[in-house]
């Protein structure tokens, strides 16, 4: 199980990256300041550290530059608000090995993490199956019952999340935060104008309403 430091000072986003991490198998911790994010990514407790740029105390280039000159080989994935050239180019060749601007979805940040720890850990499946559909993670492709069905990004991404979690109840609120990132408004009824895109696509009977809870893929060779 890897380990991932969040080293994040804004609390929404700090618990938003941890609640994905961990229910996608990692161990989480977190570090709200410059200072304690150094000397926690130097403890050799960590395979990975999210770092943001921004932080009080001592910011992430002074974080990731000391990190090298100590010989650390940590991989780190910058995650900030600033999204020019400059600074993008200042992160990569200050150490880091990637690098995500906010506002970003929680889905973009774990495909990062994994390429990032893809040496040191089993290799993963790229076709994610289920009740007739194949969903093919590296070309994008879709086929439902043999047949290829064309999905937006969006709808891709949601599918994607239904096929990792099928045959479990999925509120809406997780499909909002998974598919839509941190920065949803939670009231919006979007989830489910988007559930029906997908469900006329891929076979009505696939993906199911739990009344008060939300929604379920359903797990049946086909659901025709």
């Amino acid at each position: 199980m890897s380990r991932i430091l969040i080293a994040e000072d804004e609390p929404r986003i700090a618990s938003f990256l941890e609640k994905g991490l961990k229910s996608n198998g990692f161990t989480t911790a977190v570090a709200e300041d410059g200072n304690g994010a150094y000397y926690m990514a130097r403890s050799g407790e960590f395979d990975l550290v999210i770092l943001d740029i921004g932080l009080p105390g001592r910011d992430g280039f002074s974080i990731l530059r000391d990190l090298r000159r100590s010989g650390s080989a940590i991989p780190v994935v910058i995650l900030t608000a600033r999204d020019g050239v400059t600074d993008t180019v200042a992160g990569l060749e200050g150490g880091a090995d990637d690098y995500v601007t906010k506002p970003f979805r929680f889905e973009e940040v774990l495909a990062r993490i994994r390429v990032r720890l893809r040496d040191g850990v089993a290799p993963t499946e790229t076709v994610l199956r289920a009740g007739g559909v194949a969903l093919d993670l590296r070309t994008r492709r879709v086929q439902v019952g043999g047949r290829n069905v064309e999905l937006t990004a969006r709808e891709f991404t949601l599918l994607e999340t239904f096929l990792q979690h099928q045959g479990q109840v999925l509120a809406r609120e997780q499909l909002l935060s998974h598919v839509w990132g941190y920065d949803y408004d939670p009231g919006s009824n979007v989830v489910d104008v988007y559930v029906g895109y997908l469900r006329r696509k891929v076979g009505v009977d696939r993906i199911s309403t739990v009344r008060g809870m939300g929604y379920r893929f359903e797990v049946g060779e086909e659901a025709d």
